[in-house]
C-alpha cells in the first residue's frame, strides 16, 4: 500500500463514518473502482481507531457532562457545570445510550460473517444506499422535529438502536440509519445527529476491541498505517463539526441525492463490467 491509498481510504473512513453516506460501502467500493488490493483487517482496525479518536476528541466534554448527570442522579453529587452549548444533558442519557448500543452489538456478534460476505454484494449496497436515502428524505421532509436529546425516551433509544443494528449491511450507513430513526422519533436534525455521534463512541470502541487481535496478526506497513489513522481521525473530526453546523441551517437532501447518485453509479458499473 502506498501513501496516497492510505490517505484516500482514511478520508473515506473519516467522512463516511459520520456523514450519512456509509463508510463501509465506500471502503468496499474504493478498491473495486480503483483496482486496489484489499488493505486487510489490520488497516481496517486502524481506520476505525482513527474515527474513535475523532469522536472522543470532539465529544469528550459532553461525555463528562453525561457521566456527571448520571452519577448525580444516583445521589453522588458532583459540582455540575455544563460545558456544551445545549442545556444540561438529562440524567438518564447514559442509560439510553447503553440501551441503544445493545442491538448493534448483538448484530455485530451474530451477523459478522454475513457482513463480511453476502451483504457486500454491489447490488445489496446499491439498494441499501437508495432505500435508506429515501427513508431519510421522507423523515427530513415531512415529519416535525421538535425534540432534543434531553427529551428522549427509552422507546426512542430502542428504535435508534435497532436502526444501528440494521446498519451492519453495507450501504445502510450507521450514521444514516440512526439519524433517520432519530428524525422519525421526532428529534431535531441536530439532535438526531448528536445522539448518533454519541452512540457511535461505544459501538466503534467495541468494533476496535473485537478486531484488536487481527491488528497484531495482520501484515501492514507502518508509515501508510499511521497516515491512514491520522487522516481518518482528522477527516472524521471535521465531518462531525461540519454536519452539526450544516444541519442548523439545512437538511439532509444533499446526502440523499448523493446516495442515490452513488447507487446508480454502482448499478451502471456492475451491469456494464
Amino acid at each position: 500500500m502506498d501513501i496516497l491509498q492510505a490517505v484516500v481510504l482514511g478520508i473515506v473512513q473519516g467522512l463516511g463514518e459520520f456523514l450519512p453516506i456509509s463508510s463501509t460501502a465506500h471502503l468496499v467500493l474504493a478498491p473495486y473502482f480503483f483496482g486496489w488490493e484489499d488493505p486487510g483487517l489490520a488497516f481496517d482496525v486502524a481506520l476505525h481507531a482513527g474515527t474513535l479518536v475523532a469522536v472522543l476528541g470532539y465529544f469528550w466534554k459532553d461525555w463528562v457532562d453525561i457521566v456527571k448527570a448520571a452519577v448525580n442522579h444516583l445521589g453522588l453529587k458532583f459540582q455540575f457545570e455544563s460545558r456544551n452549548h445545549l442545556d444540561v444533558y438529562s440524567s438518564n442519557l447514559l442509560w439510553l445510550l447503553a440501551i441503544a448500543t445493545i442491538p448493534g452489538a448483538l448484530a455485530g456478534y451474530f451477523l459478522e460473517d454475513y457482513a463480511e460476505g453476502v451483504f457486500r454484494h454491489p447490488l445489496v449496497i446499491a439498494f441499501s444506499l437508495s432505500f435508506v436515502g429515501l427513508l431519510l428524505y421522507a423523515a427530513d421532509k415531512f415529519l416535525k422535529h421538535k425534540k432534543e436529546v434531553k427529551d428522549m425516551t427509552v422507546r426512542d433509544s430502542i428504535i435508534i438502536g435497532i436502526a444501528q443494528a440494521i446498519a451492519i449491511i453495507p450501504g445502510v450507513s450507521r450514521s444514516g440509519a440512526t439519524m433517520t430513526a432519530g428524525l422519525w422519533a421526532g428529534l431535531s436534525r441536530e439532535g438526531a445527529a448528536r445522539f448518533s455521534f454519541l452512540m457511535s463512541t461505544p459501538i466503534i470502541l467495541g468494533a476496535v476491541l473485537a478486531q484488536f487481535s487481527d491488528f497484531f496478526n495482520g501484515k501492514f506497513e507502518t508509515v501508510p498505517l499511521v497516515v491512514g489513522v491520522l487522516t481518518s481521525a482528522i477527516s472524521g473530526y471535521l465531518a462531525i463539526a461540519f454536519l452539526l453546523r450544516f444541519l442548523q441551517k439545512y437538511g439532509f437532501a444533499i446526502f440523499v441525492w448523493y446516495r442515490i447518485f452513488l447507487a446508480l453509479v454502482i448499478l451502471a458499473v456492475y451491469f456494464t463490467s
